[in-house]
């Protein structure tokens, strides 16, 4: 039992260490973006969004300086129509509609869809945005300026998250736990391809950086493409720079515990390298280091120091991120439990996601 309390004080001490450092370094976008937006395309991969829509293309719509595609991927809801109509009302003078083509073998839905974006795009800086992202005034500027000032090839936004429910605020955040306490941010200027990583939500390229990448061809099947994408454009020896989304970007990714289960599922394998054991062996560390303190600390006080880092490290995530609940650290215990569920449908496999599987 003493070793297993020495693991889990280690684990969460080094994680709130690189944590502490990303406090001071990640850098969070803000109102004041001096980007310059008049050779920017805005490019929205749309499949089955029309309930969503109402919600997040009207913020985009405000920026009349930006061109704004948005493709309809084979939707069955009205999605296309819902947009149609929103651009019609906004009188966004430089937005359209595209029709995606019938999904060719070897692609995931979400490479095909931003591959045909990409071609209907006349900009010179590219930003894949998806439907669900909700904008701040300013955040088009914000970002594109930001990409600018480091000069990113591939430069990636992690919106603030929105969570509703309890399996929400369970599991969600933890996106943002494994960035911030795992990639100390100073490492992104380093050739090192464990560093490299990106939220599909927001990825902006300027027009030359897409193409020597090879834009979303080159990672055509892959189901975590951003990711993907980042390690691409590391391996070419292209600089990457990411920040988080703060007051300005955010989404809600999911409405449900069960949609988080199937849509967080997808990746876990992909981040434990493909291997079964590492999957299983980091969820039972997290189980040993955030869940077994709770519960042993009532007989043994000395589960209070790896218990308290735990609580801590979940706090200041959330100031970080600037969704500012940190009263959810209550809920740190729990968390490990609330990931079985995507573990165990992440080794059953196989994927599914909008109605299309994917081995």
């Amino acid at each position: 039992m003493r070793a297993l309390r020495l693991g889990a004080t280690i684990l969460a001490g080094v994680k709130v260490g690189v944590l502490l450092l990303n406090c001071a370094r990640f850098p969070v976008l803000g109102p004041r973006g001096d980007g310059d937006l008049r050779k920017t395309s805005v490019l929205v991969p749309a499949r089955d969004e029309a309930e969503r829509l109402p919600h997040t293309l009207p913020a985009l719509l405000a920026a009349h300086d930006v061109e704004v595609v948005v493709l309809d991927d084979s939707s069955s809801d009205g999605t296309a129509a819902v947009a149609e109509d929103l651009i019609a009302r906004s009188g966004h003078p430089r937005s359209r509609v595209v029709r995606g083509r019938p999904l060719p073998v070897g692609w995931t839905g979400k490479t095909w869809a931003c591959h045909q974006l990409a071609e209907h795009a006349s900009g010179d800086t590219l930003v894949f945005l998806d439907a669900d992202i909700q904008l701040a005034p300013g955040a088009l500027a914000a970002a594109v300026g930001e990409q600018q000032r480091v000069g990113a090839d591939l430069f990636s936004v992690f919106p603030r998250q929105v969570t509703a429910s309890l399996g929400e605020h369970l599991v969600v955040p933890v996106i943002d736990d494994v960035l911030l306490c795992l990639l100390p941010h100073p490492l992104l200027s380093l050739p090192i391809d464990a560093a490299a990583t990106a939220n599909g939500g927001c990825l902006v390229f300027t027009r030359t950086s897409y193409e020597t990448i090879g834009g979303f061809r080159a990672v055509q099947g892959e189901l975590i493409e951003d990711v993907a994408l980042a390690r691409r454009t590391r391996g070419l020896g292209l600089r990457l720079g990411l920040a988080l989304g703060g007051p300005m970007l955010s989404t809600r990714m999911y409405r449900s515990y069960s949609e988080v289960v199937v849509g967080l599922a997808r990746g876990l394998l992909f981040m434990s390298g493909g291997s079964r054991l590492l999957l299983v062996l980091g969820w039972l560390a997290h189980l040993g280091a955030y869940t077994l303190p709770a519960a042993a600390v009532a007989w043994d006080r000395r589960w209070a120091v790896p218990l308290l880092l735990a609580l801590a490290e979940r706090a200041l995530v959330e100031v970080k991120t600037r969704r500012y609940a940190v009263w959810q650290s209550a809920l740190v215990p729990a968390v490990a439990p609330a990931i079985g569920p995507l573990v165990w449908r992440a080794l059953r496999g196989p994927a599914t996601w909008r109605g299309r599987t994917y081995a």
